[in-house]
C-alpha cells in the first residue's frame, strides 16, 4: 500500500509520514510547494496529474495526503476517483468553505471541535474530528543526544507576536466601528474558553472591515457568504492573538524573568529577554524541557481545540501553563497534567506559586508527559485515522 503526500512545508509532516510508515504504507512525496509557496491551484493539479501518471498500472494510490485542506486536490481525487485525507492543524483554515469539501471522495480531519460542528453537516459521512499529537520518541532522542548545558529559563513562551501578520493594523474605519470593534476585542480578551466575536459583528461592522482591507480573502465557490466568518477570524483573530501576547508578556515580565523566543516584532514589549526563533525539530524542546514554566496562548480563532504547542510541551517533559480552552478537560486534568488560567490575574498567581514549588511543578511536568505519551501520539492519530477510512470505504 501506498499514498501520495502533497507536501508544502508544515511541521508536523515528518512525524505524520513516520506514523504512515509504521503502518506498513509507503508515502510517496510531492515536495514542489515546500520550496515554492506561489503555486497556482492549477500548478497543483498539474503536479498531481504527474505523479498520478508515473504511478505503475497495478499499483494506484491508496489516497492522497495533505496537512490542511487543498480544494484544488479535492477536485483533482473528485475526478480521478482518488480518496482525497486531510487533517487540518491550524485555524482559521479558509479554504473549508469550498464546495468541495462535499465530495464524497473526501476525507477531512479537523482538530478543533467547535471547527468540526461547524463544516461536518455539509459533508456528515465525511469530515471528522481528530485532535493534534505530539512525537514523545522524537523529542526523547533529541534531548537525549545532547550533553551539553541549556539555559534554564524562569518563564518561556516559543512563538509569534503576530505582528507581521496582522492585516487589522492597516484597516482604516469610522469613529463608531473603531470604538465598537475595541471594546468587543476587550470583552473577548476577558473571557476564555468561548469565542464571542463572530457572533457581535453586525452587518455594517463587516462590510467596513471589509471595504478597509486591501484583499479580503476567500476561495473560489464557496457554499456560503462568509463575510462574518473571515472578518471575525482573519483579521480581528489575529490583532487578538498579537494584543494578548503582547499583554501577557509584559505583565508576567513585571513580576518574573521571562524570555520570548520569536522572530515577531518585539518593539512593544518591556523587560522581557528576546532571543531568536528556534528550531523546531533541533533548540525547541531543550526550551521546553528546560523552563520552569512554557506558556501557551491560543490564537483566539483556535475556538475549543488544543494546538500543536500544548501537545509538544508536554512531549517534551515541560511543565505547561496555558490558557483555558474547553477541549483541555476532555483529555488532561488542570492541576495534574499541567496548569490552566482562566485570567491574566490567575496567571500572575499561578505562576508565582509553582515557581516556588519545585517538587509540585516537576511532578505535574511528569505527569504530562506521561499522558501524552500513552494517549496523544502521531502513531494514535494516524492509526485511528486510517480506521476511520477504511470504515468509510468498505461500507
Amino acid at each position: 500500500m501506498k499514498l501520495l503526500f502533497y507536501r508544502y512545508g508544515n511541521i508536523c509532516e515528518p512525524d505524520i509520514i513516520e506514523a504512515f510508515q509504521k503502518l506498513n504504507i509507503d508515502v510517496c512525496e510531492e515536495r514542489t510547494e515546500m520550496s515554492d509557496k506561489s503555486l497556482t491551484p492549477g500548478q497543483q493539479v498539474d503536479l498531481l496529474q504527474k505523479q498520478y501518471q508515473a504511478c505503475p498500472v497495478g499499483e494506484p494510490f491508496l489516497f492522497i495526503f495533505s496537512v490542511n485542506y487543498f480544494p484544488a486536490i479535492a477536485e483533482f481525487c473528485h475526478i480521478t476517483q482518488i480518496p482525497y485525507v486531510c487533517w487540518t492543524v491550524d485555524c482559521p483554515v479558509l479554504e473549508l468553505f469550498s464546495n468541495s469539501i462535499k465530495y464524497d471522495t473526501n476525507f477531512i480531519f479537523l482538530f478543533d471541535y467547535a471547527q468540526y460542528e461547524y463544516f461536518q453537516p455539509q459533508n456528515p459521512d465525511h469530515i471528522f474530528y481528530l485532535p493534534l499529537a505530539t512525537n514523545v520518541n522524537r523529542w526523547d532522542q533529541v534531548l537525549a543526544s545532547s550533553s551539553g548545558q541549556h539555559p534554564q529559563d524562569q518563564i518561556s513562551f516559543v512563538g509569534s507576536l503576530y505582528t507581521e501578520k496582522c492585516k487589522y493594523n492597516n484597516l482604516k474605519f469610522s469613529s463608531y466601528t473603531e470604538g465598537f470593534l475595541t471594546g468587543l476585542m476587550e470583552a473577548q480578551l476577558r473571557l476564555y474558553g468561548c469565542n464571542i466575536i463572530e457572533s457581535a459583528l453586525t452587518p455594517q461592522v463587516t462590510h467596513e472591515i471589509k471595504t478597509a482591507a486591501d484583499h479580503f480573502y476567500m476561495p473560489d465557490n464557496t457554499f456560503t457568504n462568509t463575510d462574518s466568518f473571515v472578518a471575525a477570524h482573519d483579521y480581528i483573530g489575529f490583532k487578538l492573538a498579537e494584543t494578548e501576547r503582547i499583554r501577557t508578556l509584559n505583565l508576567l515580565a513585571e513580576y518574573f524573568d521571562v524570555t520570548l523566543y520569536t522572530r515577531s516584532d518585539t518593539s512593544s514589549l518591556k523587560n522581557v529577554q528576546i532571543k531568536d526563533g528556534v528550531q523546531t525539530l533541533t533548540e525547541m524542546p531543550f526550551v521546553f524541557a528546560d523552563s520552569k514554566i512554557n506558556l501557551n496562548i491560543t490564537m483566539r480563532p483556535i475556538q475549543t481545540g488544543l494546538s500543536l504547542r500544548v501537545y509538544d510541551i508536554m512531549g517534551c517533559g515541560g511543565f505547561l501553563m496555558t490558557n483555558f480552552q474547553s477541549e483541555l478537560t476532555e483529555y488532561f486534568t488542570i492541576g495534574q497534567d499541567l496548569e490552566a488560567y482562566g485570567s491574566l490575574e490567575e496567571l500572575v498567581d499561578k505562576c508565582t506559586y509553582y515557581l516556588s514549588h519545585e517538587e509540585e511543578r516537576l511532578a505535574i511536568a511528569h505527569n504530562g508527559y506521561e499522558k501524552v505519551k500513552q494517549f496523544h501520539t502521531y502513531d494514535q492519530r494516524i492509526a485511528a485515522m486510517v480506521r476511520e477510512i477504511g470504515k468509510c470505504l468498505n461500507c
